[in-house]
């Protein structure tokens, strides 16, 4: 469960390492007086990059002009702390919140995914990423 101000590993090879969320894309404020979206495994956020590796294409930005120029991100979460319950009655929980950068067109910037994804990615269409990632839990 992730929500605006949340942050999150990245779990691709980018070369951004801690993203911010910043919107919550779909999510739904349905559990119980939350007001807030929240956004669960599977769904899309926009984020800014608050950790990347040195010299990558996603970087925080040196000088007080650079900063104010906050580049955007969309990325689609991948994993969650929050159990997630499935059809059988069983739930899945993470150690970590992850999310991966998408493009516009839903498929990921990256070439790699590290660590484990949920099964639920499969559901929601997102088959280039299940396919990278090294386990499908």
């Amino acid at each position: 469960m992730l929500q605006q101000e949340s942050r999150a590993q990245v779990a691709d090879n980018t070369g951004a390492k801690e993203v911010l969320i910043v919107r919550v894309l779909g999510g739904s404020t349905a559990r119980g007086k939350h007001t807030r979206k929240q956004a669960f495994i599977g769904d899309r956020v926009v984020c800014t990059v608050k950790k990347s590796l040195p010299g990558s294409e996603f970087s925080k930005g040196g000088s007080r002009e650079e900063r104010h120029n906050v580049r955007l991100v969309k990325a689609v979460v991948v994993r969650t702390k929050y159990p997630t319950r499935r059809q059988d009655g069983s739930y899945v929980r993470f150690d970590s919140n992850a999310v991966v950068l998408i493009d516009d067109e839903g498929n990921p910037r990256g070439t790699r995914i590290f660590g484990a994804v949920a099964r639920e990615l499969r559901e929601q269409n997102y088959m280039k990423i299940v396919s990278l990632a090294n386990e499908v839990v």
